[in-house]
């Protein structure tokens, strides 16, 4: 044994061993604690509610007790109640607590899904070597070869070859040839080496989306200490939040991964070839765990893919927040306004004694600033406007007739309409208007005629009407509006005159 590598391989050996998969298999209470998140956590149930996952497991360590377990030193079971060893199995890394759907549930880390799958391997079926496995290993080293090789002629030979193949096959099965059928225990075997395959899916699937959350969490803590300009904070992390998939290792092996396993097509057809396996009568040789096990492969691939989406869309979801609500000083005040509370709990707690009354602390304090200030205009007093001053009369009025950029003159509208009308039942508003004085055919004039055939009672004529108005100054603009037919106003006069003089 060459010994001079011993140092830093035993350093390697250390440090694999705190990972907290390891840590799990190693510990005094392992056995206990893989049963009961392998009980509790299956592919039909990813996530437990907190409070039934405290209640599961203290049923668990109540029916074990009374079997009496945990009485004898090799057969252990940990002290304490469910709350307890369920907060320190998180903070072992084997379990993470999230809230989904506004409830605190429970779900397997990656090192918790990988601990058990472990468990699982050497206490189930002794994986063989099998003509199953060496199969898989040479058709992936065949595959891997063909994909590095970039020579063209050599990749053509290989496909005309299988082309040869299949066409001879295909004319011996035309000629009436029969199908090469399979012994049972090479079916086994092959089923065996699927279901080896599959058990290393759950953990891949969760090591994806613990590295998102990760590097959700490294962001969104870069985020709080960043003194940047909030633009250049936008544009960098929106960025980084919408290719999270691309930041790390394992989202850009999931994403190779996904274009194979993502179409629902390739979901049904696994879903099909499943079925076409379970009804051969060599699976009635494998256990029924096993079976199961066989037919939820889809299912597991899919909630594995459903979760890793999930938290893609959490992380940038979480991220985008952050960016549009940073505010680093007031994060900053924050952190100083925690810290200097644990500073202050850190120095009573020592000199206090047990059942110690304390005074809640209702409200925090703030500066004692004295006098502020209380206005910023000019100290010296007020003083009022200057008075106007004294027009006289014998001054020149000036000539410009200011009323012409005024307002609508609504007298000289209702006559002209009521002229223009002539005792007719309905007038045309776009004729009354072409027809009008030009002091009366300014732009603010046909809203204010508009008005008042409104008030009149109009109706729509279903056409574009186009009319050209006067500025004072003499330029003219041209005006689109729908045609209408405006009730006579010279009737609805003669009716006030008259109910006027009803009244008197």
């Amino acid at each position: 044994m060459d010994t001079r590598g011993v140092e830093g391989a035993y350093r390697g050996a250390l440090q694999a061993f705190q990972n907290p998969m390891l840590d799990l298999l190693h510990r005094t209470y392992a056995p206990f604690v893989v049963t009961v998140l392998a009980m509790m956590f299956t592919p039909e149930r990813p996530a437990v509610a907190v409070a039934d996952a405290h209640a599961e497991i203290a049923d668990a360590l109540a029916r074990l007790r009374a079997a009496g377990y945990g009485d004898e030193g090799d057969q252990p079971l940990p002290a304490g109640n469910a709350r307890d060893l369920c907060r320190q199995w998180v903070h072992a890394g084997w379990l993470v607590r999230q809230v989904s759907d506004d409830v605190e549930v429970y779900r397997l880390s990656a090192h918790g899904v990988g601990a058990l799958e472990v468990a699982g391997r050497v206490g189930g079926t002794r994986t063989r070597v099998s003509q199953s496995r060496v199969r898989t290993l040479l058709e992936a080293v065949e595959r891997l070869a063909q994909d590095a090789d970039p020579d063209v002629m050599a990749r053509m030979a290989r496909l005309q070859t299988e082309i040869d193949q299949r066409r001879r096959e295909l004319a011996r099965l035309e000629r009436g040839g029969a199908v090469e059928t399979v012994e049972d225990d090479q079916l086994l075997e092959a089923a065996e080496n699927v279901l080896h395959l599959a058990r290393e899916l759950p953990a891949d699937f969760a090591r994806v989306a613990e590295s998102i959350k990760a590097m959700q969490r490294d962001v969104v803590a870069d985020l709080r200490q960043d003194v940047r300009p909030t633009g250049e904070v936008l544009r960098e992390y929106l960025e980084r939040g919408r290719q999270i998939m691309d930041a790390t290792p394992e989202g850009r092996a999931f994403a190779g991964a996904l274009r194979l396993i993502g179409d629902p097509a390739q979901i049904d057809d696994l879903w099909n070839l499943l079925r076409t396996v379970l009804r051969h009568r060599f699976t009635a040789l494998l256990p029924e765990p096993q079976r199961r096990e066989l037919a939820e492969i889809a299912r597991r691939i899919e909630q594995g893919v459903k979760e890793v989406l999930a938290a893609q869309r959490q992380a940038s979801h979480v991220i985008t927040t952050q960016v549009r609500n940073h505010d680093p000083m007031r994060d900053r005040q924050v952190d100083e306004l925690l810290r200097d509370v644990m500073s202050g709990l850190h120095a009573w707690v020592p000199a206090s004694r047990r059942g110690e009354a304390v005074t809640p602390l209702r409200r925090l304090p703030v500066a004692d600033v004295g006098q502020l200030r209380q206005t910023v205009s000019d100290p010296r007093p007020p003083r009022p406007p200057t008075p106007l001053r004294e027009w006289d009369e014998a001054e020149d009025v000036p000539s410009a007739d200011t009323r012409a950029w005024g307002g609508p003159q609504y007298a000289e509208l209702r006559a002209h309409l009521a002229a223009f009308a002539d005792g007719a039942d309905g007038v045309d508003v776009a004729a009354a208007f072409r027809a009008a004085a030009e002091p009366i055919r300014r732009p603010v004039d046909l809203l204010g005629l508009l008005e008042i055939v409104h008030d009149l009672g109009m109706t729509d004529t279903g056409e574009i009407e186009t009319v050209d108005a006067v500025r004072p100054d003499g330029t003219r603009r041209r005006f689109a509006f729908g045609g209408v037919l405006a009730a006579n106003p010279a009737p609805a006069r003669a009716g006030d005159e008259r109910a006027g003089n009803d009244d008197g």
